[in-house]
């Protein structure tokens, strides 16, 4: 449930409070599937083994600190709309729908999750980015734009490593 911040003064950014709710709400579904990716490709580099363990605890290092920075782009939006941030595990489990791992996978595994968790998180950006076209929110559409360069590209280059 998202919780809208306790001001003396109202919100008056041209964006009426129901559609400024509603961005919060989805951007938090953002915040919380851009947290279990950043959780599962810090794990992948800690854990992953095997021929191609040099390339791939490379890449996933800059994957997962592109996705904890971004983590607070995503935050600070939903604090500009005037509620707070979902921060803890309970809240973003539910509202992710990125599976947790149950046991560590193998190296291809690995990557075959990351491509299912950045093309999900891609699908969430595209939901907020209809919605802030629809409001005429602009600094959230181009944060989705942003969001949405960053996993398309991301999962291409992860199934690119899977293709035979």
């Amino acid at each position: 449930m998202i919780v809208a911040e306790s001001l003396d003064r109202p919100i008056d950014i041209g964006i009426e409070a129901e559609a400024r709710q509603q961005l919060a709400e989805q951007i938090s579904r953002l915040l919380a599937d851009t947290q279990r990716l950043y959780q599962k490709t810090h794990s992948y580099h800690w854990n992953v083994t095997g021929p191609m363990f040099a390339t791939l605890h490379a890449m996933f290092e800059q994957q997962y600190t592109e996705l904890w920075t971004a983590q607070d782009v995503i935050a600070e939006r939903i604090r500009a709309l005037g509620f707070y941030a979902p921060a803890t595990s309970k809240e973003f489990s539910a509202l992710t729908d990125i599976p947790e791992d149950t046991e560590v996978p193998r190296a291809e595994a690995m990557l075959r999750n990351l491509v299912d968790g950045h093309e999900a998180t891609a699908r969430t950006a595209r939901t907020v980015l209809a919605i802030a076209e629809r409001v005429h929110d602009a600094p959230s559409a181009d944060l989705m734009t942003e969001r949405l360069q960053v996993h398309e590209k991301t999962a291409w280059m992860l199934r690119s490593l899977l293709a035979r």
